[in-house]
């Protein structure tokens, strides 16, 4: 196993690649800041077109933990890894086994967790070799049943909690009842938080690329279908996107007959620059590391050993967090992405 450190990429702390020929595993793992504690990540594996597009990646997504865990009160810092290859085709257990001895390298200051092209069946695989790896033990959920560490659920009502806090700011309503949502992806997270839109009485226009989850959407959710070239411009009073990053553009934006955005997406923002043109539509933003914060949340408290009620707690203080972001931000006549940025580094610089 070949490990290479390199130092000062960036603002980063550390960031260390890894080729161990014999599983075949390419990797990078970034810690972008430690201050505030342990940087903990998901741990992706992705075909990337190159090293370098891989490398840019991981030093986004870190970068971005970092911003999240401060805003969530965590005593964490952030990082983030990167498996390069097809997780369909090239993962295998040899390949992570290697991935959880290349943790042990970085002896604790990053901590791994299941992203996408990883499951909690891959982490527990590295967790034979690794002790740096969380996100794994079952526990129970909101609704008092076992579930596996997933945080998915956690994810998707800590973005309902922030959906409700941007009605009550935006709209002076405490409740979802007759509101018309469009949701942007029906994968692990968008499909929960659809649920509970539902359940509080939303009316849902939904679209994804996979056509099987929009129809269970119709028949579950009595939800409408739309392509996902439409779901910009429907008439509707909430978009919540739920996909892929760099949705909000300058070619979108413009399309968007929302007052709100408010959804589970990470980098939604293409550029820092969209969070302005937001609010000059007259749009509020939900910055996503704040109102997605859910799933670090959930495995912070498993690190700790605390049960379901506390973690429905912290989960629920995503809810007052956004308020005070919201007023802040109009109070200040800024975007609200910049005063989100601006209350995050203010917590982890002071350590």
């Amino acid at each position: 196993m070949e490990i290479v450190e390199k130092n000062n990429i960036s603002e980063h702390e550390q960031v260390v690649f890894c080729h161990d020929p014999a599983s075949g595993l390419k990797a990078i793992v970034a810690i972008h800041n430690t201050s505030r504690g342990a940087a903990l990540g998901g741990c992706r594996m992705w075909s990337y077109a190159s090293e370098d597009e891989a490398l840019q990646d991981v030093l986004r997504l870190s970068r971005g933990m970092t911003y999240k865990s401060a805003m969530a009160g965590l005593d964490l810092g952030g990082g983030k890894s990167v498996i390069i290859g097809n997780p369909h085709t090239d993962k295998n257990e040899q390949l992570l086994h290697a991935m959880g001895r290349f943790l042990n390298h970085l002896q604790g200051n990053y901590i791994a967790a299941e992203d996408s092209g990883t499951s909690v069946a891959d982490l527990k695989i590295m967790a034979e070799e690794s002790p740096y790896v969380s996100g794994i033990t079952e526990k129970p959920s909101l609704s008092g049943e076992l579930r596996n560490g997933d945080p998915s659920p956690s994810t998707a009502f800590g973005t309902f909690q922030g959906l409700r806090a941007a009605v009550k700011y935006q709209l002076q309503r405490d409740d979802l009842k007759g509101l018309r949502i469009a949701v942007q992806g029906l994968g692990n997270v968008g499909y929960r938080l659809a649920e509970h839109l539902a359940k509080a009485g939303a009316r849902l226009w939904v679209c994804d690329i996979d056509r099987q989850q929009v129809k269970t959407a119709v028949e579950k959710l009595g939800a409408t279908a739309v392509s996902p070239g439409e779901i910009f411009s429907q008439q509707v009073d909430i978009f919540a996107p739920c996909a892929l990053g760099a949705v909000l553009n300058d070619r979108s934006i413009p399309q968007l007959k929302a007052k709100i955005v408010a959804g589970a997406a990470n980098n939604q923002l293409a550029e820092e620059r969209h969070g302005q043109m937001l609010q000059q539509h007259g749009i509020l933003y939900a910055p996503d590391y704040v109102i997605n914060a859910g799933g670090i949340i959930d495995i912070a408290c498993e690190r700790q050993g605390l049960n379901d009620q506390h973690l429905n707690q912290r989960l629920t203080g995503i809810y007052q967090t956004l308020l005070d972001l919201f007023a802040r931000a109009a109070h200040e006549e800024q975007p609200t992405n910049i005063i989100a940025n601006q209350m995050a580094e203010d917590r982890f610089s002071v350590h």
